[in-house]
């Protein structure tokens, strides 16, 4: 029934504040090179012949130098990569791919992936002088504005 009872509490202040939210750190790639080469002689012999890094273990290795997180990297970390780059190489010259999900847990901690660099809350700019300019003249592509007028006449 309407009026019973003590009068409502005026709204008690929040007891838990939420943390403010960590400074987002921009980074806008540069194409500078960083960190070291990948190790020679750590994948141990093959005929008496060093064994070479797999191909993709390479690629994979000069994308990160390249990255723009790279600018953030400190010594410790690089060695963290190179301890991954090695999962990387079983995985793709042995077919071991059990290495697949600890490779991918690793690279997250770098940003890999753009959800990554949301969670670790890195934004890599893409400056707009540098985006390619669509090129109109695609060889076998009209343009949609031809191919309607041809459609509509």
């Amino acid at each position: 029934m309407a009026g019973r009872g003590p009068a409502p509490k005026e709204p008690a202040r929040r007891r838990r504040r939420n943390a403010d939210a960590a400074p987002l750190v921009t980074l806008e790639p540069d194409d500078e090179l960083r960190g070291p080469e990948l190790p020679e002689g750590v994948l141990g012999e093959d005929d008496g012949e060093p064994v070479d890094w797999h191909p993709m273990t390479k690629l994979w290795w000069e994308s990160w130098r390249t990255s723009a997180q790279a600018a953030l990297f400190t010594a410790t970390d690089w060695l963290f990569l190179i301890d991954t780059a090695l999962m990387h190489h079983t995985m793709w010259a042995k077919g071991r791919w059990e290495f697949a999900s600890e490779v991918r847990l690793r690279a997250a901690k770098f940003g890999a992936t753009p959800e990554d660099r949301m969670r670790l809350k890195i934004q890599v700019e893409t400056p707009g002088s540098s985006r390619p300019a669509v090129s109109t003249a695609l060889a076998g592509v009209t343009d949609i504005a031809s191919r309607r007028s041809r459609l509509t006449a």
